[in-house]
């Protein structure tokens, strides 16, 4: 079976507009619902993050009110625990996308902080895109789609069809007023085309190979249409 590829933030924090620093990473259920997918189609994980250090879960992500109760918050404490490739994850800088068939990105606030800013990502979804290979975004992680820049200045992804969290969603979940930038604000800039769900509700859309989730109920469907691609 295939190579997948999860590029995960390096973030433990989130500097919001008044420089202090939220904590937060990676959202738990954006990992592992497509981990679990991926695993049960019988492809192969390997993870990578900026300078290869060890990705921080959000813990905001395992409360059990966004995960349906504290059966379902146990659940996803235990399933995250057996990701061990996020305990070995390869440097960013030093994955040859040559080696995978398929590259995906959670979210979380994380991005917001160092992915949307790193080069390297940057030319990996630049990469990535171009290669024709499925490639998977979830929620905050089209954050990172901002470091995508052409030789000319331009976005890689402008025109593409996409989604991610949106400002009705940020502003419900109590920081939009609060962040530097908002992540719908700063893609429709960059020109893409942004499509935009009812909020919470899990919305995917396929653009191409670009397969892009709103929010965090939207990572299980997004794998199961970089599964099918892979078939």
């Amino acid at each position: 079976m295939s190579k997948i590829l999860f590029v995960v933030t390096g973030a433990d924090h989130w500097t919001l507009a008044d420089g202090t620093q939220h904590p937060t990473g990676f959202w738990a259920e954006e990992a592992v619902a497509p981990y679990e997918a991926f695993k049960a189609a019988g492809h192969e994980i390997v993870a990578a993050t900026p300078g290869g250090v060890v990705p921080t879960v959000d813990q905001a992500s395992l409360a059990p009110e966004v995960n349906g109760g504290q059966e379902g918050a146990d659940k996803v404490a235990v399933s995250l625990a057996e990701i061990s490739e996020f305990l070995t994850p390869l440097k960013l800088e030093e994955v040859d996308l040559a080696d995978y068939a398929a590259v995906f990105y959670p979210g979380g606030h994380g991005p917001m902080e160092d992915l949307a800013v790193d080069a390297e990502s940057g030319r990996l979804l630049t990469a990535a895109l171009e290669s024709g290979k499925p490639l998977g975004v979830v929620c905050h992680g089209p954050a990172a789609l901002l470091a995508a820049t052409k030789e000319d200045g331009s976005n890689a992804f402008a025109g593409y069809g996409l989604t991610g969290f949106t400002n009705a969603e940020e502003t419900q979940a109590g920081f939009a007023e609060k962040a530097k930038w908002l992540l719908q604000d700063r893609l429709v800039a960059a020109g893409v085309d942004f499509q935009e769900g009812a909020a919470w509700a899990p919305k995917v859309v396929v653009d191409r190979n670009l397969i892009t989730g709103q929010n965090p109920a939207s990572a299980a469907p997004l794998a199961d249409e970089i599964v099918k691609k892979l078939v």
